[in-house]
């Protein structure tokens, strides 16, 4: 008999919210309910990887087009892009939840993503961009670095030039997701107001014997 393989997880890569403000944070929060039986893993698959990098404007559609060609053509690469993506997006997750809580980030994931970002770099090449210079990679050449150097580019960016106070976890339940905040007084709590900031509103509510 054939062996019938169950289908694919549904993944949300391609249309999930883009609320942290930064490449970076956007890619750790394609993860979310952390600790929590909701929890969701939005890149099951190495063509989810493409897809995410493509919604949130990391990839060219025609770049994204030859990574999900490169993955599905080739099993060991595409084990390897997802494997990589994996790690620094938890190493990513670590260091910027660590940060928000006002702790220091864990030595492992820091180490880890120096690691990855002068990989990066290394096969990627300074070239001019309008009124500035910027790192690009080559896709057919470095795929995976393509792929994934954009992404440890804007955390090394992040923990070296931003205002890291400024970095905050959403406080809603069975949430977890990370964003800058740039209100002026650093007073966002929520990662969309219409989500997890009404839930809060409806359990207080609640909680008060009053209807939501």
């Amino acid at each position: 008999m054939p062996v019938i393989l169950p289908a694919p997880p549904d993944s949300r890569a391609g249309s999930l919210p883009l609320i942290g403000g930064v490449l970076a944070l956007d890619f750790a929060n394609t993860e979310s309910g952390r600790g929590f039986p909701t929890h969701r893993d939005h890149l099951p698959e190495a063509r989810h990887v493409a897809d995410w990098l493509e919604h949130a404007g990391a990839l060219a559609p025609e770049d994204a087009d030859r990574l999900r060609a490169e993955a599905a053509a080739r099993p060991e690469f595409a084990a390897e892009l997802l494997a990589r993506a994996k790690t620094l997006r938890e190493d990513v997750g670590e260091i910027f939840r660590a940060v928000a809580a006002g702790a220091a980030p864990p030595a492992r994931a820091t180490s880890e993503l120096t690691e990855f970002h002068a990989c990066a770099l290394a096969h990627s090449a300074l070239t001019p961009s309008r009124d500035h210079y910027a790192w690009r990679w080559t896709l057919s050449t470095s795929p995976l670095e393509a792929a994934l150097g954009p992404i440890a580019l804007s955390a090394v960016a992040l923990l070296t030039q931003a205002d890291l106070t400024r970095i905050k976890q959403c406080g809603g339940v069975a949430c977890g997701w990370l964003f800058y905040d740039e209100t002026k007084n650093k007073r966002r709590r929520w990662c969309e107001m219409e989500v997890c900031g009404n839930r809060a509103k409806q359990r207080r509510h609640a909680a008060r014997g009053r209807p939501a």
